[in-house]
């Protein structure tokens, strides 16, 4: 018995949660000392690709109007750091280039920023009751990496009692058998996990935000 059909035969994955009313979007820890190769723990094939992938879901989330929070992990100095079991905190530092978000998935005109000290972008962040101001009751979760960041995030997104959907291209990590073995067990428990040609799907098909006429001189 493989190990899908093992969890699936005590009841796992028995139901799908699908999209609610009304989506918000995280993006988790795409900063440039996780995506950028000249950093230590920057790029990889898999990571860039996920960065590549969340930023043609974002396009149509935004000209939904889709609320849109991104995050990076940062501290004011390496005292205030958690007990991080790395060796690249100092590139996590407010105000290095480490800190800076991708500029292929922010966009800062429109998305909220917040900084997050733990691996979950919901923890102590405020992103929870952002998204429950905007009448968010689904949140689609992108970032890195699969097996920490992301499986935090999605924990505590499933925890404040929204639905949870990931899209399979959009998150990234250095392994491949770790992400997809993190994908699979969230999927069992707590996510639908699906292509993004299936979200991009549901996002194309919601009504373009309505934009604001220039104000006559």
């Amino acid at each position: 018995m493989d190990t899908y059909s093992r969890y699936a035969s005590l009841g796992f994955d028995s139901t799908k949660i699908g999209f609610g009313r009304r989506c918000g979007i995280v993006v988790v820890d795409f900063q440039r000392s996780l995506t950028d190769p000249s950093f230590p723990m920057g790029g990889g094939a898999r990571i860039d690709a996920a960065v590549e992938a969340t930023a043609r879901l974002l396009a149509p989330a935004r000209a939904a109007g889709l609320p849109v929070a991104s995050c990076v992990t940062g501290y004011s100095s390496a005292r205030d750091a958690l007990r991080w079991k790395i060796a690249d905190v100092e590139n996590w530092i407010l105000g290095t280039p480490g800190c800076d978000l991708d500029p292929r998935i922010h966009d800062p005109a429109y998305d909220t920023l917040v900084i997050k000290r733990a691996p979950s972008i919901f923890f102590q962040t405020g992103v929870s009751s952002f998204f429950t101001q905007e009448g968010v009751d689904t949140v689609i979760v992108t970032g890195c990496a699969t097996s920490g960041c992301i499986r935090a995030s999605v924990i505590d997104a499933f925890s404040h009692g929204f639905r949870v959907i990931l899209p399979e291209e959009c998150s990234g990590d250095h392994d491949a058998q770790t992400h997809a073995a993190n994908l699979g067990d969230m999927g069992r428990r707590y996510a639908d996990v699906m292509p993004l040609a299936e979200v991009l799907t549901h996002l194309e098909s919601l009504p373009q935000a309505k934009t604001e006429a220039p104000a006559l001189p």
